[in-house]
């Protein structure tokens, strides 16, 4: 699984920048933010509290930039040490947010994504541990050439600079992020929910005094001063002092930080996914991926959405596959021509025009019959997502003309949806997986999270008049 586990769950449609829970008062703690920071940690934050976390940050990177693997990795050892050492004073913090989030009455399911355990503390120490057993990717030289007039042209990865993470609930977000940020170079600002905010601070505290025991920045990993909107909008516009913003979480969002930002963003994660059921398919092959792809993990952003069939295998897949999804507890809606081949099957509810646009990250998947190949790919490029989608075919010709045609970040031929993860590509951690066609699309690893310089060396030369 990967550091950031693109598996999560996701809260789909809200406006993350809004408190999801009441605002709590902030202790000190060694490391944790400034005085004036931690004035406004659990709740307003000025626009200059913010923007001083940001120019720390700025200063940390530039120290960040030029270190080298074995310092950074020393420092993620220390970070993964420091949570095992502190797990009494985690849970402690962990259990104020549980506590608070049940009272709320919020969703069991959503509780357990805030809740942490001495298992989820391990995972996390583990997965900054694995972090850095990875090539660091600072200072790979991507291309390189001698040109004609004798220069050295190469071009080199270097890190973003400041990072900013907006995401949802899970604090063990919190400690992934940091440590693929400070891996690749980059300092970390962080902006949890506010329902996670007693993890959240604890957790930046105890990085925060790892990370400067290891003789780096305290800096290069933040919490964001504020729980409240206004401190989202003043990170979204401190262009000049962050560098990019990654929203991690719902729809809801992803929306509000791409329509309200100034920084650059690179979106991540809303996954309207197809498995497309091509007429040469073999099926006992299909029911297989159909079922992997929707049920293993629904409420994550490379579940399946949507099951295409083509009609000339219609009348014998589609009756297996609403019995195979019934079994998973998977409700389908229907459209017309699905219908009329389940009859009276329990688990069919008609399609409304809406449900082939919906990410439902639930038990629920929508479902229609296309009359061929080019019907499936102009329904999947008119209600995708630019996430993953995936053709089970035994025709190398459909599946060439479905990797073609098919605009997304990954496309499946002959297999699971769910492969769309870091960890599963080789990448080894991913910070989301981004639908996007700028700066990176996919699967996002320690790569991702930099940028090049090109550098130039020669022997004197200069340029001709013109």
């Amino acid at each position: 699984m990967s550091v950031i586990d693109q598996d999560s769950p996701r809260t789909a449609d809200r406006d993350p920048s809004t408190p999801s829970d009441a605002s709590r008062a902030d202790a000190s703690r060694s490391g944790s933010p400034r005085p004036e920071a931690s004035m406004a940690a659990a709740g307003s934050a000025t626009v200059g509290q913010v923007l001083d976390a940001a120019r720390r940050a700025q200063l940390a990177a530039a120290e960040l930039a030029l270190l080298p693997r074995a310092i950074k990795d020393a420092a993620l050892h220390a970070m993964a040490a420091a949570l095992l050492g502190h797990r009494t004073e985690i849970l402690d913090a962990n259990a104020v947010d549980v506590r608070a989030a049940q009272d709320a009455g919020t969703a069991d399911s959503l509780v357990d994504r805030l809740r942490l355990s001495e298992s989820r503390i391990e995972a996390m120490a583990a997965g900054l541990r694995d972090l850095a057993g990875l090539p660091d990717p600072v200072g790979t030289v991507v291309r390189g050439s001698v040109l004609p007039n004798g220069l050295q042209l190469s071009q080199v990865r270097v890190p973003l600079g400041v990072v900013a993470i907006i995401y949802e609930a899970r604090p063990n977000v919190t400690v992934d992020a940091a440590g693929i940020a400070l891996k690749s170079g980059n300092a970390a600002l962080l902006r949890g929910s506010a329902s996670a905010h007693e993890s959240n601070r604890v957790l930046v505290g105890i990085l925060a005094d790892a990370v400067s025991g290891a003789g780096l920045p305290t800096d290069a990993v933040q919490l964001v001063p504020g729980t409240d909107r206004e401190s989202v909008k003043h990170l979204m516009t401190a262009r000049g002092l962050v560098d990019v913003i990654i929203p991690r979480g719902g729809a809801g969002l992803i929306r509000a930080v791409v329509n309200g930002s100034t920084v650059p963003v690179i979106e991540t994660g809303v996954g309207n996914c197809h498995v497309y059921v091509d007429a040469s398919a073999d099926q006992a092959m299909a029911l297989g991926i159909l079922i992997n792809s929707k049920a293993r993990r629904p409420s994550v952003c490379n579940a399946a959405e949507t099951l295409l069939v083509h009609a000339d295998i219609a009348h014998e897949f589609v009756p297996a596959a609403i019995a195979a999804l019934r079994e998973a507890g998977v409700t389908v809606h229907a459209d017309q021509r699905v219908a009329d081949l389940a009859g009276d099957a329990l688990g069919v509810v008609p399609a409304t025009d809406d449900d082939f646009d919906t990410e439902y990250l639930s038990l629920d998947i929508a479902a229609a019959v296309v009359a061929d190949l080019d019907e499936a790919i102009a329904h999947i490029n008119r209600h995708g997502t630019g996430h993953t989608e995936a053709i089970v075919t035994s025709g190398i010709t459909a599946a060439r003309e479905f990797i073609a045609r098919v605009d997304a970040a990954a496309v499946m031929v002959n297999a699971s949806t769910a492969f769309t993860d870091g960890a599963e590509f080789g990448f080894g951690a991913e910070i989301g997986i981004s639908t996007q066609k700028l700066h990176a699309r996919g699967p996002m690893g320690l790569a991702e999270l930099t940028s090049t310089k090109y550098v130039i060396t020669g022997t004197g030369q200069v340029r001709a008049s013109s």
